[in-house]
């Protein structure tokens, strides 16, 4: 098992592009580093925010490649490798173990829907299975407004009987609160639970939470780690300075959002673009997020 604490602030960090759309690595690498020095505990990689889905397998695995070589690897790294292709996410999940990333975080398989908890857990026995690197942890990511499949509690707790020790927790982007606590609460010790939003992090001690996991705190690094950090004594100001920024920022399609609040941060255009079917803000949306820039000091 990683030696690394797998709890805090995790961006869910975006990947910004060349004109010919690939993966823009020296720009990735600098916010990666600002984000670290500035409140996040640890980086997610190729996630939704990050466009995963939508790039190539070999576009994903010379970032991850290039990621585990840098400096970036001193810090805990998460990396998405789910497909709805059991072989294809095994073969990337097998990289960010060759690679000595510390966590494979795994969307459900998400075209065939509905699909069954014995489908379901067939697809990830399989997977677990296949890679055999007991330093990677599994984590599932539940975001049943992109994959239409929720994890249920039977299956999560068929998943941890079957592999002790190699299923870690979850990635909880559902947005449902209470679904969010009674998994936190019912695996509590065995299974840690990170909500895909920094808002609930004041409530960290009391619901269970190992963190959050998040494309706004791409922004709010600083205010999300320092909540992270007081937790056990976050002043009612700080909370809910916290909440109203990560509500602005959802107001608007957050993986844009999170790439032009870092665009207008670094000064750099190249953070707009966004791979289709994907498109930068609109004018409008623009407008929402200068009252977020002014208030984060992004903007002069």
């Amino acid at each position: 098992m990683s030696n690394k604490s797998m709890r805090g602030v995790f961006a869910a960090v975006p990947t910004p592009f060349t004109a010919d759309f690939d993966p823009d690595i020296a720009v990735f690498m600098e916010h990666c580093e600002w984000v670290l020095a500035n409140g996040c505990n640890g980086l997610n990689v190729l996630g939704s925010t990050g466009e995963a889905t939508s790039q190539a397998g070999k576009s994903r695995a010379a970032l991850m490649r290039e990621v585990a070589g840098s400096s970036l690897n001193q810090s805990p790294l998460m990396v998405g490798t789910g497909t709805p292709s059991l072989a294809e996410t095994i073969e990337l999940t097998r990289l960010a173990a060759d690679l000595g990333f510390d966590a494979a975080l795994v969307l459900p398989p998400f075209y065939y829907v509905p699909v069954s908890d014995d489908g379901l857990f067939d697809y990830f026995s399989g997977l677990i299975t296949a890679v055999d690197n007991l330093q990677l942890g599994f984590y599932l990511y539940n975001f049943p407004q992109m994959t239409g499949i929720t994890f249920s509690p039977e299956l999560v707790e068929r998943l941890l009987a079957a592999f002790p020790g190699r299923l870690r927790g979850m990635k909880d982007s559902s947005g449902d609160l209470p679904y969010t606590d009674n998994i936190a609460t019912t695996f509590a010790g065995t299974f840690d639970v990170f909500p895909g939003s920094e808002a609930p992090l004041p409530d960290a001690i009391e619901k269970g939470y190992a963190g959050c996991i998040s494309a706004s705190v791409n922004a709010t690094a600083v205010q999300a780690g320092k909540v992270w950090r007081e937790r056990s004594s976050v002043t009612e100001s700080d909370a809910k300075e916290l909440r109203a920024l990560r509500a602005a920022i959802q107001s608007v399609p957050i993986a844009a959002a999170a790439k032009y609040l870092t665009a207008l941060r670094t000064g750099n255009d190249t953070w707009q673009r966004m791979l289709p079917p994907l498109t930068a803000l609109g004018h409008e949306q623009k407008q929402q997020m200068q009252p977020v820039a002014r208030e984060l000091g992004f903007l002069s």
